[in-house]
């Protein structure tokens, strides 16, 4: 499209972002390639945070490279055959629904946060689009099979695509009050191999992950360098949102002033496996 980059001024669209292309192929190969606890912190935080100072990306968590050509969606790589059986509220919450749907929230989350200064959902990856999306062409002879988008599948529910939508709908919500998509890149503090926890600020707000597949934490200390009373705003462990509860929402943290991983000040949290939490200061409530 001649143009499309171009400013208004000058007869153009104005587009003038980059797209994050590594970010979904990382995802999916990490996936196809490597067990959740050889996930590598470190390259994951790279991957997102590995553009040029000042030029704005728009991040996205799987694009058509996945969804169009007969690949698979990013839930579906996740829960694979169980996506037919289990998704259902009558069904078993089975070991394997439990890691997909708190993966695939922890997956939007890091990339919407960290990954650029826009954030592109990709044809139903709000609530975990269970197939691929597929024209009628040759190679599929031709079929209406999967030439459809099941924007349905949210509002049954019976059906726990509504948690993956309602945790979506969180997090538009509180980037709309926070503002992180148009705030300076990230402080990381912390990518751990070990206990798989990555921690970072961004717009005021703290983030921390557990991406461990069965190590829950206890009292885990993490940096941050404003001082103060700290609130949770996104849990991605909520009940309301899938998960087992096992964080309390009103739960009140106090910075202690120790330096840690070079941040000014200090607090702990309970943090259980394959969970995101994601701390205000309480006056911003």
């Amino acid at each position: 499209m001649p143009a499309l980059c171009l400013s208004l001024s000058l007869g153009g669209i104005g587009f003038d972002y980059r797209l994050a292309m590594a970010v979904p192929d990382w995802y999916i190969k990490t996936l196809k390639e490597k067990q959740d606890i050889d996930w590598d912190m470190g390259s994951l935080c790279f991957t997102l945070t590995n553009r040029r100072h000042g030029e704005k990306t728009i991040a996205y968590a799987e694009s058509h490279d996945q969804a169009l050509v007969g690949d698979k969606s990013l839930l579906m790589w996740l829960i694979d055959a169980q996506i037919y059986t289990n998704m259902s509220v009558l069904s078993e919450f089975t070991a394997v629904i439990d890691r997909g749907m708190s993966m695939h929230k922890l997956i939007r989350l890091i990339t919407h946060s960290l990954g650029g200064e826009g954030y592109l959902n990709f044809e139903g990856n709000e609530f975990g689009h269970p197939e691929w999306l597929d024209f009628p062409r040759e190679g599929n002879q031709n079929s209406f099979h999967y030439a459809r988008r099941q924007f349905n599948l949210p509002d049954d529910q019976l059906l726990r695509y509504r948690f993956l939508n309602d945790f979506d709908g969180k997090m538009q919500w509180m980037e709309e009050k926070y503002g992180w998509l148009h705030s300076p890149q990230a402080h990381v503090s912390l990518k751990h191999e070990g206990d798989k926890v990555i921690v970072f600020e961004r717009a005021g707000l703290l983030w921390i992950f557990n991406w461990h597949p069965s190590n829950s934490f206890t009292d885990y200390r993490v940096g941050v360098e404003q001082a103060g009373t700290y609130r949770i705003v996104i849990n991605s462990d909520a009940e309301n949102f899938g998960g087992h509860g096992r964080v309390k929402e009103d739960t009140r943290f106090f910075t202690t002033p120790f330096g840690w991983n070079g941040r000014s000040n200090f607090l702990q949290v309970y943090l259980p496996s394959r969970t995101a939490l994601v701390l205000a200061l309480e006056n911003t409530l």
